[in-house]
């Protein structure tokens, strides 16, 4: 009786526990910031110190989760017209920059692939074609992988191919259980993944956030805008180089 009462106890007042929690978070970001600024360690002027302190606010409440996260992100759109850093308009047509909007795309098709599981029939899909022994289906893991990613964060790409990894290392280990190499398979496999979508990542502009962010530092420097058709020429070649030689390198080596 007593376990029951303290487990609806702890039921009924841990919401409230979470969420003082999180206040408490917020006002030490708050007193953060605010020291920042007033210490001013850099010696800059009272705008660009406001920045910092602003900075210093932003990634502790994103560190803490404080707050949630797209709150955070907009929380300039306040703070620079009200504080006098910046005037609305530019402070709104930072967040409609076209790296904006080709991220937002980018995590559509990657939610779309997701939600009626494209991915996990394109790696069956290879892993079929390409036959059913270790060394074939480390490539078929590798070929699907990168072509996954190509299109997907690499985070997302390995987080999708994980569990479909596992599931064909478990189906190897019973049919082949006992046999020398298996040790060897499930890791070659389980490295193949994480890199090949590092390595498919490369690709395309999209593939990688640190792409995006590339073309966009290029276009602000240069005046010019890299086409998804050049970067896919001029990275592709290199991306397939990559993934072959790390199929050579898990097939000789491990």
């Amino acid at each position: 009786m007593n376990s029951g009462f303290c487990n609806r106890t702890s039921a009924k007042f841990f919401p409230l526990q979470v969420k003082f929690s999180r206040q408490v978070l917020a006002l030490f970001c708050v007193i953060a910031a605010i020291a920042v600024y007033f210490l001013n360690p850099f010696g800059v002027s009272h705008q660009a110190a406001l920045v910092i302190a602003f900075a210093t606010l932003m990634i502790g409440l994103w560190v803490t989760e404080a707050l949630p996260m797209p709150v955070v992100a907009l929380l300039p759109l306040i703070l620079f017209p009200l504080f006098g850093i910046a005037p609305i308009g530019p402070t709104a047509a930072a967040y409609a920059n076209p790296v904006i909007f080709l991220f937002m795309g980018g995590f559509m098709l990657g939610l779309a692939i997701e939600k009626w599981n494209l991915h996990r029939r394109i790696a069956l899909n290879i892993v079929r074609l390409t036959g059913t022994s270790g060394d074939r289906i480390i490539l078929g893991f590798i070929i699907s992988t990168g072509a996954i990613s190509m299109w997907l964060s690499n985070t997302a790409t390995t987080m999708m191919m994980f569990p479909i990894a596992l599931s064909v290392v478990k189906v190897m280990e019973e049919n082949h259980a006992g046999k020398k190499g298996m040790a060897n398979f499930a890791m070659s496999i389980m490295i193949a993944i994480a890199l090949a979508s590092n390595f498919g990542g490369v690709a395309t502009i999209i593939g990688t956030p640190p792409n995006v962010a590339y073309a966009g530092f290029y276009n602000k420097r240069y005046n010019e805008t890299i086409a998804f058709a050049d970067w896919l020429i001029l990275c592709l070649p290199l991306s397939l180089l990559l993934m072959g030689i790390l199929y050579l390198v898990m097939v000789k080596w491990l």
